[in-house]
C-alpha cells in the first residue's frame, strides 16, 4: 500500500474534480455503480464469505455477524440506495440566500463540497458504499478506512467502485481504501490535516472516543445509541408492544435500536406482563428495577450501569417512574442523543416529550428504528450525527457539504469601504 502522504495527495486532487461535475454526469455512474453491484453480487458474497467465516472463527458476536453478513437483499439494498440518490436533488451550488447590502454588495451563500472526507468504521460493509454514493454525489472525495473484521469485503466492493469511475471517465480516486488493517494508519489519518477536511467514525463507542479525543482534523460525531421508548400512563398496550418489540429485536446489532424501557408505574402491574411477553418470543432479556421485578418474575434486577448501556444484543433495560417529568429526566441523562420515543394518546403528554427530550430524533408513537437515512427520505446515510453543530440526526447529501458567500456585483456599483479593517 502508498504511504497516507500519497494517498492524501491523490484524494486531495480528485477532490478537485469532483467539485465540478454536473448532475447529470454523478447520477449516471451512481446508476452504473449500482447496476455493477448486483451484476457482481456473487463476488461480494465470495469475499464476504471470507470475512464472516474468520468472524465466527474468532468468537465475533452474532449481532456482530449479522452486520458483517451481507445477502443478496443487502446488495440489493446497497444498490437501491445508490438509486435513491440519484433521484436527489444535487445540493451543491444551491444558493441558499442573496441580499443586497447598503453599501451595494450582492451577498450569496452558497453550498459548495466539504473536500476530502476521511470515514472510519468497524464491521458493516454496507457503510463502504453509502460512504462512497453519499461523498460522490455531494462532490466530495472520500478516504475510507474500514475495520479488519470486514477487509476482504471492503476491498471487493472499492474494486467494483473504482472499475466503474475509470470506465465512465472519472477519476477512481474518488474513492481510495486504506487496505492496510494496521491500528497506526487510523492514527496518522486522524492528523493529515493538509488533505483531509473532515473525518467521521462511525462504529462503537470506543471507535468513536478515540478519534474524538485525538484527531487534530475536524470531526462529525456519530454516536451509539442508547435510544429508549417511554410508555406513559395513556398508552394503547398493543401499540406499545407492536412498537417496541420492532425497535428492540426487528435488528439489534445497530445504533436506533431500542435499548431502555421506561414504564410510568400507574399501568406497571398491567403494562410490564404483556410486553415481557412479546420480547420474551426473540428470548429478550430484561433487566428492571424493582418496581418492574414485582411486575413480573422473569425479570432480571438490573444494575446502575444497565441505565446507560448499549447492549447490541437481546438484552434491555426496563425502568419505572411516576410522571412523565421524571422519565424525561431519566432519558436525557442516560440517553446519548440519538433516537427517544414516547407511546401515549395523550397529546399534552407528546408534545412535552418532544419539547424536552435532547435527542437528533424525537418520535411519538413510533420506532426508533425509523432513524435512517432511507426512511428520512435522504436515500443512504453517512451516519447518525449526535452532535449539536453543523449536522444532528441522519446525516444526508446537505450534510456532506459546506458554504462559502458569493458576491456578484460590478466595482461600479460599490461603496468603498472606509473603515480601518
Amino acid at each position: 500500500m502508498e504511504s497516507l502522504d500519497v494517498l492524501g495527495k491523490r484524494a486531495k486532487a480528485a477532490s478537485r474534480q469532483m467539485a465540478k461535475f454536473k448532475i447529470t454526469k454523478k447520477n449516471e455512474v451512481l446508476e452504473m455503480v449500482a447496476d455493477e453491484l448486483i451484476k457482481k453480487a456473487d463476488e461480494i458474497k465470495k469475499a464476504n464469505k471470507a470475512d464472516v467465516d474468520e468472524a465466527v472463527k474468532n468468537g465475533m458476536k452474532p449481532a456482530l455477524i449479522d452486520r458483517l453478513t451481507l445477502t443478496d437483499a443487502r446488495i440489493e439494498g446497497m444498490a437501491e440506495g445508490l438509486r435513491q440518490l440519484v433521484a436527489l436533488e444535487d445540493p451543491v451550488g444551491e444558493i441558499t440566500s442573496m441580499k443586497q447590502r447598503p453599501n451595494g454588495l450582492m451577498i450569496g451563500y452558497k453550498k459548495v463540497p466539504l473536500g476530502v472526507i476521511a470515514i472510519i468504521y468497524e464491521s458493516r460493509p454496507n457503510v463502504t458504499v453509502d460512504a462512497f454514493g453519499l461523498t460522490f454525489k455531494s462532490g466530495n472525495a472520500v478516504i475510507l478506512r474500514g475495520g479488519s473484521d470486514s477487509i476482504n469485503s471492503n476491498i471487493k466492493l472499492v474494486e467494483i467502485i473504482r472499475d466503474t469511475l475509470n470506465r465512465a471517465g472519472v477519476c477512481e480516486d474518488a474513492v481510495i481504501l486504506i487496505s492496510d488493517t494496521d491500528r497506526k494508519y487510523v492514527n496518522e489519518l486522524m492528523k493529515m490535516n493538509e488533505y483531509v477536511d473532515v473525518i467521521i467514525p462511525r462504529g462503537g463507542a470506543g471507535l468513536i472516543k478515540n478519534v474524538v479525543n485525538n484527531s487534530t482534523v475536524p470531526v462529525i460525531e456519530t454516536g451509539t445509541g442508547n435510544c429508549h421508548i417511554y410508555v406513559h400512563e395513556d398508552a394503547d398496550f398493543k401499540m406499545a408492544c407492536d412498537i417496541i418489540y420492532n425497535a428492540k429485536t426487528q435488528r439489534i446489532g445497530v445504533c436506533n435500536a431500542c435499548e431502555s424501557l421506561v414504564v410510568n408505574k400507574k399501568i406497571a402491574k398491567e403494562f410490564i406482563p404483556l410486553v415481557v411477553d412479546r420480547l420474551k418470543e426473540k428470548n429478550v432479556e430484561v433487566r428492571g428495577d424493582e418496581t418492574a421485578c414485582e411486575a413480573d418474575s422473569r425479570i432480571v434486577p438490573a444494575t446502575q450501569q444497565d441505565w446507560g448501556t448499549e447492549y447490541l444484543d437481546y438484552i434491555i433495560s426496563l425502568k419505572t417512574v411516576d410522571t412523565i417529568d421524571e422519565a424525561i429526566e431519566h432519558i436525557n441523562k442516560y440517553n446519548t442523543g440519538h433516537s427517544e420515543s414516547i407511546i401515549t394518546n395523550d397529546y399534552n403528554a407528546s408534545r412535552k416529550f418532544l419539547d424536552e427530550i435532547d435527542a437528533a430524533a424525537v418520535y411519538v408513537n413510533a420506532s426508533t428504528r425509523f432513524t435512517d437515512g432511507f426512511e428520512f427520505g435522504f436515500g443512504a446515510e453517512i451516519g447518525i450525527s449526535t452532535q449539536k453543530i453543523h449536522a444532528r440526526g441522519p446525516m444526508g447529501l446537505s450534510a456532506l457539504t459546506t458554504g462559502k458567500y458569493v458576491i456578484p456585483v460590478s466595482y461600479t456599483h460599490l461603496t468603498l469601504p472606509t473603515n480601518s479593517l
